[in-house]
């Protein structure tokens, strides 16, 4: 699964499909990563307020990881 997302709500989405795609509640997602079920309700409905430490604890958890690339060089397939 690669999805690319360039806000907070994007983000958001994603670790809502991925925590729904483990079958994972906030709250158990919160329980794995030693985080508040509001904090993970918070970075679902991409809050900016959500510090990049959580986030990298929940997708850890999820077992996604960020990639980084050029938008310039991305193929029109990669562009919501």
């Amino acid at each position: 699964m690669e999805q690319p997302a360039r806000t907070p709500k994007q983000i958001g989405a994603i670790v809502r499909r991925q925590r729904r795609r483990l079958a994972l509640s906030q709250s158990e997602l919160a329980e794995k990563t030693g985080l508040r079920q509001a904090t993970i309700s918070a970075l679902e409905a991409g809050e900016q307020s959500a510090r990049l430490r959580t986030l990298f604890d929940v997708m850890s958890a999820l077992g996604v990881e960020m990639v980084v690339r050029d938008r310039r060089k991305a193929s029109p397939e990669d562009i919501f």
